[in-house]
Parts: C-alpha cells; sequence; structure tokens
C-alpha cells in the first residue's frame, strides 16, 4: 500500500547530492548513512547525517530497533502482534506504552473530528476485502453488521488495559501507525545527537538539511499519471503524510476504495489525493484521512481549524492548497 503512495509523493530537491558523496560531505560537512528495510508493510528508508560517521550510523541502528518494536506493536499482518491479540482477545492487559500512547492519541484526533478517523474501522474493511475476495461489493445488510462493530468511544484505553467493548470489535493502525513511526524514529536520532535526517517510514519526517544544504523537499506526483510531477513542497520541519485513492480499489466501478468513512461504510467520494504538513507526522498521517472526507473546499477549511497545510487533488485531477503551500 505504501509503495504507491511512495511514487505519488517522493523526494525531490534537497536530496540532489549522493549520500556520503565528497559533494553531500562539501556542502554541509556531514558524513550521510542510510538504513533500508521492509516493515508496516512497506520499504522503510532512514537517512541521517553527521560530522561522526560512526555516531550517524549507530543513531539509525537505533532507530531501526525503534521501528522494529512499534511493529511488533501495530502489525496486522503478525498474529503475535499486540494489535492481533487484542482484536482476537477483545483486550489487552499490562499494554507496551508505546501503543497506549499511539491509541490516546489516535482518540483525541476521533474525539475533534467526530469520528470522520476511527481506528475501530477494521470491521468495515474486512468486509468490502471479503466481498472483493468473492467479485462483489458488500451488501447494504454486511456492511450495516460491519459499521456495528465500529466506534471509537467503544475502545478503553489506559495505562493498565486496553479493551474493546462490543463483540466483534476490531482496530486497524494502517491509518496512523506509520506517523506514529516515523516521530519515534526522529526522536531516538534526536536523542542520539542527529540534527540532519530524512525518515520515510510511508510517511514523511524531515529534520534539519538535506546533504546538500537545502531543506529538504518533496515532489508531488499525478496521482493517475506518477511520472508527472504537479508540485515541489517543501516541509519546513514538518512530518508530511498523503493518502490516495490510486492504491487499492474495490468494484467494478472503482468508487470504493480502502480509504473508508467510518460514518458511512462507503470510500468518500469527491478527492483523489490528500498530503498533510503537520507538527507531527503522527497528525499529519491521521488528519489525511479526515481531510479525505469532504470536497476540496471543506478539506482546506478543516486545514485551517487544525493549523496545518493541504494540497488535495480532486477526481478531476484539480489540485488545491492551502495558504501555506499556496
Amino acid at each position: 500500500m505504501s509503495g504507491t503512495r511512495r511514487q505519488w509523493l517522493r523526494c525531490a530537491v534537497g536530496a540532489g547530492a549522493a549520500l556520503g558523496s565528497d559533494l553531500a560531505v562539501a556542502a554541509t560537512g556531514l558524513q550521510w548513512r542510510e538504513r533500508a528495510l521492509l516493515g508496516f508493510g512497506t520499504t522503510l528508508w532512514l537517512r541521517a547525517g553527521h560530522v561522526d560517521g560512526a555516531r550517524a550510523d549507530a543513531a539509525l541502528d537505533a532507530a531501526v530497533a525503534r521501528l522494529r518494536h512499534l511493529e511488533s506493536q501495530c502489525s496486522l499482518f503478525n498474529s503475535a502482534s499486540a494489535l492481533c491479540r487484542l482484536n482476537r482477545d477483545g483486550r489487552l492487559d499490562d499494554p507496551d506504552p508505546a501503543l497506549v500512547d499511539l491509541l490516546q492519541q489516535a482518540q483525541v484526533v476521533s474525539a475533534r473530528c467526530g469520528g470522520a478517523f476511527d481506528v475501530t474501522v477494521q470491521p468495515l474493511w474486512a468486509a468490502w476485502q471479503q466481498a472483493s475476495a468473492a467479485d462483489r461489493v458488500p451488501t447494504p445488510t454486511e456492511l450495516a453488521a460491519a459499521q456495528a462493530r465500529v466506534d471509537w468511544r467503544a475502545l478503553q484505553v489506559s495505562a493498565r488495559r486496553i479493551r474493546l467493548a462490543r463483540p466483534g470489535m476490531a482496530l486497524t493502525l494502517n491509518g496512523i501507525a506509520q506517523g506514529y513511526a516515523a516521530d519515534q524514529a526522529r526522536r531516538v536520532l534526536q536523542q542520539h545527537g542527529i540534527a540532519h535526517a530524512l525518515l520515510d517510514t510511508g510517511e514523511w519526517a524531515p529534520m534539519g538539511q538535506a546533504p546538500d544544504g537545502q531543506p529538504w523537499q518533496l515532489g508531488m506526483a499525478d496521482p493517475r499519471h506518477s511520472a508527472r510531477l504537479l508540485r515541489q513542497l517543501q516541509a519546513g520541519g514538518r512530518g508530511i503524510a498523503v493518502s490516495t485513492d490510486a492504491t487499492l480499489r474495490f468494484g467494478a466501478g472503482h468508487r470504493d476504495h480502502h480509504i473508508l468513512d467510518p460514518r458511512s461504510g462507503r470510500s468518500p467520494p469527491h478527492l483523489s489525493a490528500v498530503v498533510v504538513a503537520a507538527p507531527s507526522t503522527t497528525l499529519a498521517d491521521a488528519l489525511t484521512k479526515v481531510l479525505f472526507m469532504g470536497t476540496p473546499a471543506q478539506a482546506l477549511a478543516q486545514a485551517q481549524r487544525w493549523g496545518v497545510d493541504v494540497v488535495v487533488v480532486d477526481k478531476a485531477g484539480r489540485l488545491q492548497a492551502s495558504a501555506g503551500w499556496a
């Protein structure tokens, strides 16, 4: 899923100097190191610069270890993960502090947006996936049954226990975990004295400057034609996340896709892609789903209320941006 998103939002300007090259060192005085690994259903890239290359290596190794730990908490693909155990048993005693923190942040967003973002949406996703496997779309009865098990308010989160208050409930963290992972990896690098880095966990967390000494910038491609660059976006130190309808579509008409409105059970009809820059990549990740639910005008108004920047592309390919990216 994130591989397609990466094709649509990718590193553009500010990373032109090859990592570890003489040009990169001459421009910034930094030694650049990187790591590539599989995780969260995608390929992760971490790049960090420091005057001491060994220190950059140690910081990246620590960040990778942190990402591995988070994946063990959040994965839907590993039956032994904390999330899978919660979905199976309906409760999780003595949960990992990181999982508690992530879910509490998700609940804050859900409360503020009235459930437009909801980590309990997994039953709806399962209904669409099962119907798609049978080459059909869910029936109204199937959607209603799935929706009855979706409600962020029935998720109880504390340091002592996480509990699903209704039978048949299940969580997915695919709409926020990659952003959270980027923030956590960035924190680890900062603790190791790293000031310049670019972290790509499926969402983006830039730090400081790129190898050529310029600000990090991302290139935004056309959702329908990934080779066509629509715009360059300067991160400005903020986390950047993207959601697009080009990833996984359901039904012959492709009206529905992997982004589902928890309140209707269907995919929102107006937008093709949303990019959000926010103070944290966790928030940016969640808000791409919140802003995806409305029209372009509604997304721009929501961005202003949340204090973030957004670029939206509608189904006809028309692009609009908030003031900070206009």
